[in-house]
């Protein structure tokens, strides 16, 4: 057995799944669909029952019981394809691929309740994160030793419980904070690629990970009123740092003498995010807003992972390759929003750009990033304490390749691709993203 053959061949796969754990749209962009209408800029307002997510000092706002529901489906659509161009035969697709139609829902419950006149109790259970992508393993068989049974999937999610307090200072000064208490599942499943075993080529299959874990944090909120025409807020979130623990599996380990499965353990940072944000009612019956929302992503720089089972720790130790670099930059959002009201009814609309914190020596396909222009808008009734919100956000993600070159061989497929220096974790080709997301809210106070 060419035990340094199988090293090697297992590692460079192994290297890419560590990748998976993190890509842009870790976190959701909105949460409430007033907030999520207004192009998320809702700091400077937080005056619904979302606010324990945007600000929590908009908790002290309430005066009344406040109950409130929010619901979201998040419809991602995704392109990928690899057609090198071959000299002197022209372009070969290898894939051409796009995701299968998948739903991914996340939501929000929150309950507020007055203590006494300056001071408000809430709790929540929101998502901040839920998205994924699933491909049609047929279109990824010419990768996967053609095999088209081999499942392409991914899902992220987290779920939030949230108890908080605010205070009022005075008519314009509000405070508040809010515990997050985070549980967080992530599950993948790939080809596992091959191993060569005595100069043989041996097929592993099919590699499924599967881990959650808990972290915690916190949120601190600023809310300033100087007049009922304007009103300035300040978020902070802290990072919390999720350890993760699971099962990952690769089908046809045991040909190479080794376990099916290897119990694994990962830490995943999500990072800490500072927002500021403005508004403004020039009118009565319209409110502009703004906000800047800064997100220190350059925390996922390297990231390790401890595998359990004798073998695979002894692979990985060897290679390096239980210490992943990522690399990712800080990113700042930019979002403005507007919303009108025609006695009980409400029109709003919005806009925000969220770039990529990834570069592009980080790119595959179960959880790809991208820069991110996004138009929102929707619609909000007001009756008798209830009121029900409905909005539609649409991202256009900017289209990302990941650059490779093509070395003409002697033997089918007379071409073979190379990574450039730097890209070792990335999987090369042309990469396209759109993402819908639907949702409806209803809140009542008493």
């Amino acid at each position: 057995m060419q035990r340094g053959k199988i090293f090697f061949s297992i590692l460079v796969f192994l290297v890419f799944l560590s990748s998976m754990a993190l890509a842009n749209g870790l976190n959701l962009n909105s949460l409430g669909s007033r907030a999520l209408a207004m192009g998320g800029a809702f700091v400077g307002l937080a005056d619904d029952f979302s606010t324990i997510f945007w600000n929590p000092a908009g908790i002290a706002l309430f005066d009344k019981k406040y109950f409130g529901f929010y619901g979201v489906d998040i419809i991602p659509k995704g392109a990928y394809e690899l057609s090198p161009k071959i000299p002197g035969l022209g372009k070969f697709t290898l894939v051409n691929a796009e995701t299968a139609a998948k739903h991914y829902l996340a939501g929000m419950v929150a309950y507020y309740h007055p203590v006494s006149e300056n001071v408000v109790a809430g709790l929540s259970v929101y998502t901040p994160s839920g998205l994924g992508a699933k491909w049609d393993g047929a279109d990824f068989a010419v990768i996967a030793n053609n095999d088209p049974s081999i499942k392409w999937e991914s899902k992220i999610g987290m779920v939030t419980i949230a108890p908080g307090l605010a205070y009022k200072i005075n008519d314009q000064v509000f405070v508040g904070a809010a515990l997050n208490i985070n549980y967080a599942m992530f599950d993948i499943a790939m080809h596992a690629g091959a191993a060569e075993v005595d100069s043989l080529t041996v097929d592993l299959g099919q590699y499924e990970e599967s881990m959650n874990g808990w972290g915690y944090g916190a949120t601190f909120g600023v809310l300033y009123k100087p007049n009922e025409k304007i009103s300035l807020g300040a978020t902070f979130r802290t990072a919390s740092t999720v350890k993760f623990s699971g099962e990952a599996t690769i089908s046809k380990m045991p040909l190479l003498g080794a376990n099916t499965t290897s119990d694994l353990e990962r830490e995943i940072t999500w990072p800490m995010w500072i927002a500021g944000g403005i508004a403004f009612r020039p009118v009565e019956k319209l409110i502009l807003t703004a906000d800047l929302q800064w997100t220190q992503w350059s925390r996922i720089d390297v990231i390790e992972t401890t595998y359990k089972d004798p073998f695979w720790s002894l692979m990985m130790a060897m290679s390096g390759d239980d210490e992943r670099p990522m690399y990712w930059d800080d990113a700042l959002q930019i979002r403005f929003g507007a919303e009108y009201w025609s006695n009980n009814l409400a029109f709003r609309a919005g806009y925000y750009y969220d770039p990529s914190p990834a570069p592009d020596e980080t790119m595959n396909v179960l959880l790809p990033s991208y820069d991110f222009h996004a138009l929102t808008g929707g619609l909000g009734y007001y009756l008798n304490g209830l009121q029900i919100d409905f909005a539609v956000e649409y991202l256009m993600g900017k289209e990302r390749s990941v650059r490779y070159k093509v070395n003409p061989t002697l033997e089918e497929p007379y071409f073979e691709i190379e990574l450039l220096p730097g890209y070792e974790t990335a999987m090369p080709g042309t990469y396209s993203q759109n993402i819908l997301a639907i949702s409806i809210s209803a809140g009542y106070r008493w």
